[in-house]
């Protein structure tokens, strides 16, 4: 149940609309779909195979991340209602779980221990939430995810 101290407000509303209509700008569209049927990488080299620099795919890959790691700080600061958040936007998870097993070499890789800092913390805050709404739901899905 919802209390009034953490109720969504019109302007969370109008916010994930906004973050909506950007996923479906034609670029971000192609970086999505490139990094659900390409994205599955595990290590370093994996990742440096897969996204060269100054590639597409690599442009993809940066694009789809800092976009929701852009949208988890609004989440984590409090500015976006994380519970009206949770209930519309799973690509979320998703990204998380094929970016957690390279994500610690990338950042040790290129001395950024707080990248994707945002994503990762919302995105396991989204997989506990789902958890206690529907029970091995979330394990169920990473299966199918990560494969």
């Amino acid at each position: 149940m919802t209390t009034d101290a953490n109720r969504p407000t019109y302007q969370d509303v109008d916010l994930i609309l906004r973050l909506y209509e950007m996923r479906r700008e034609a670029r971000m569209r192609e970086a999505r779909r490139w990094f659900a049927a390409y994205f599955k990488v595990k290590t370093v080299d994996e990742f440096n195979a897969t996204c060269p620099p100054g590639s597409e795919p690599n442009a993809s890959f940066r694009m789809l991340v800092t976009y929701w790691d852009m949208v988890a700080s609004f989440v984590t600061s409090g500015v976006l209602n994380q519970e009206l958040f949770f209930q519309s936007s799973r690509e979320i998870y998703f990204v998380w779980l094929r970016v957690m097993d390279v994500l610690p070499g990338l950042r040790k890789a290129f001395s950024g221990a707080i990248d994707l800092r945002n994503l990762e913390t919302v995105a396991t805050a989204y997989g506990e939430w789902w958890e206690r709404s529907w029970p091995g739901a979330p394990e169920a899905y990473a299966k199918r995810v990560r494969g």
